[in-house]
């Protein structure tokens, strides 16, 4: 890589990160800041669609059901007036929806780092990091392989790096030399070192949970009340559809209810193959999947922070294989949009594409997809960064690239953008010019031209002979270059000596005990 500017590195451990444009990093990124989405919300349902994608989930609800397989979860849906037959839970609708009157429309998140609090709801759309991929590629490898700690590792100092990544999801890449009963330990030891930001735990079972939850709570020095005062970490749930909530997942949901902490449920309903091949039935089938995991939890605490997540898209009909970034995935994640602001509840959206390797399939399906999240008046936008083959690759060069378009859909997002006072209508720039001159030098242009426009970090745009001339390197090469910068001059965030000793004597107690199980 031939430009001098991808030579230069950070300056401190949160230089990166520095609330500001500009500085000693690796790249001019844009300063942390947490996005509003100022457009109105694309709606393609009318009032009568709208009416109909409800009866249709809250008739699911009440004449089919939707089976449990936590013992707990149906008692406690029982004793709320449920019908409970087998595994079978039916819910009628004015239980449903009087459960989710009694969540919040937004609510906060508050890590260790409490300049990285972020807000779902309210307008706000926040980027988080590929997660839960079984296996890695890069360019240096040129393969596909299975994930390992250090590239975890690699890719939650990209999420640290980067103020576009707002909150740390799940395991960036399946780190598979690690024993599965202890890797929740290790996974969750290096995201509170090596990142500050707003950390998710998977619910596979108790131990999981309760020791995320531990491990959070001594990240940030709290009391077990102040731990619970607010939500600090938040878990994301998938219902297995069609129309099943597990045991281990549904045991860590009524957990973290009980404790405050953040709740999302996104039913994994694949139109065509979990989910019926029209969109709305897909779409009515995944609310009635989410909309009662939310019930449940405002039934054990009122007031319980809930969002509910859309992941409903297409499969290919020649192969069974998912399909991510098509018109139909746009579609539902809209009427998915319309429909949480019908329930009043925040959306989860995804990031996500098809493609096998960081190329132009990659990017446009990707594109779609985030475009579909702000189109649709999300606010959390899961798998934003890295995200290739359908969630089983993550890829540092994929996580960069799309890093240059979540820059670019928050500097869209940028209000002063369309501003239209006197400065911005520029007449006496216009009237100055007049019809022979050009604008490049006269003061107006002088005072605004290093922020008028997106300055790109990893986007070429030169003309193909300097492009050529500087060695012909293409987008995904020029991201690898970056990537290995970011990661070779990369500081972790300050953390308190004592904080730290008490984090990995935990994990060591942990490790001793057995860690978790691993039979289901």
């Amino acid at each position: 890589m031939k430009e001098t500017a991808g030579r230069r590195r950070r300056g401190g451990g949160r230089a990166g990160n520095a609330a500001r444009r500009g500085g000693a990093g690796v790249i001019d990124q844009m300063p942390w800041r947490l996005p509003v989405n100022c457009d109105r919300p694309t709606e393609p349902l009318g009032a009568d669609g709208v009416q109909a994608i409800h009866d249709g989930a809250m008739r699911i609800l009440e004449e089919i059901g939707i089976e449990f397989y936590n013992d707990e979860a149906r008692a406690l849906l029982k004793q709320a007036g449920c019908t409970v037959s087998g595994d079978t839970v039916r819910a009628g609708r004015d239980f449903i929806m009087e459960m989710i009157a009694k969540a919040p429309s937004s609510w906060t998140l508050t890590p260790r780092n409490p300049a990285r609090q972020i807000t779902m709801g309210d307008g706000h759309i926040l980027f988080g990091n590929v997660s839960s991929p079984p296996n890695y590629w890069d360019m240096a490898l040129g393969r596909k392989v299975p994930g390992t700690r250090e590239m975890c590792a690699n890719l939650f100092r990209l999420s640290q790096y980067f103020n576009c990544i707002h909150f740390v999801g799940g395991y960036p890449v399946e780190p598979q030399d690690i024993h599965a009963s202890i890797r929740h330990l290790d996974v969750m030891y290096d995201k509170l070192t090596l990142t500050d930001k707003v950390a998710h735990t998977y619910s596979l079972g108790a131990e999981r949970v309760e020791d995320s939850m531990e491990m959070v709570r001594i990240s940030g020095g709290w009391s077990h009340d102040d731990f619970e005062a607010t939500p600090r970490m938040y878990t994301n749930i998938n219902s297995t559809s069609p129309l099943k909530h597990d045991e281990p997942m549904m045991d860590g949901w009524m957990r973290m209810a009980r404790r405050n902490q953040g709740l999302v449920v996104t039913p994994f309903t694949l139109a065509g193959a979990m989910a019926p091949v029209t969109m709305a039935g897909a779409v009515a089938q995944s609310l009635a999947e989410a909309l009662i995991a939310v019930a449940l939890a405002q039934y054990i605490r009122p007031g319980a922070a809930c969002a509910i997540g859309t992941f409903t898209s297409n499969v290919d009909m020649k192969s069974g294989a998912p399909a991510f970034g098509t018109p139909e995935y746009m579609r539902a994640t809209q009427m998915t949009g319309q429909m949480a602001r019908f329930y009043g509840l925040p959306l989860r959206a995804s990031g996500v594409c098809a493609a096998n390797v960081p190329d132009g399939q990659a990017m446009w399906e990707t594109s779609n997809s985030l475009w579909s999240a702000v189109q649709s008046g999300a606010n959390m936008v899961y798998h934003a960064a890295g995200w290739l083959e359908g969630g089983l690759i993550a890829s540092p060069e994929k996580f960069v690239m799309d890093c240059e378009v979540l820059q670019m859909i928050q500097r869209y997002l940028e209000p002063e953008i369309c501003a239209t006072g006197p400065e911005e209508i520029a007449l006496e720039a216009i009237r100055d010019v007049g019809k022979d001159g050009h604008f490049f030098g006269i003061q107006h242009t002088q005072d605004r031209y290093t922020t008028a426009f997106y300055q790109p970090f990893v986007s070429d745009w030169r003309n193909y002979e300097a492009w050529d001339a500087a060695g012909s390197v293409w987008t995904p090469e020029r991201a690898h270059h970056l990537y290995q910068q970011i990661i070779d001059s990369f500081e972790a965030p300050p953390m308190e000596d004592a904080i730290r000793e008490e984090l990995a004597a935990f994990v060591a107690r942990r490790k001793e005990e057995g860690g978790a199980p691993t039979d289901f």
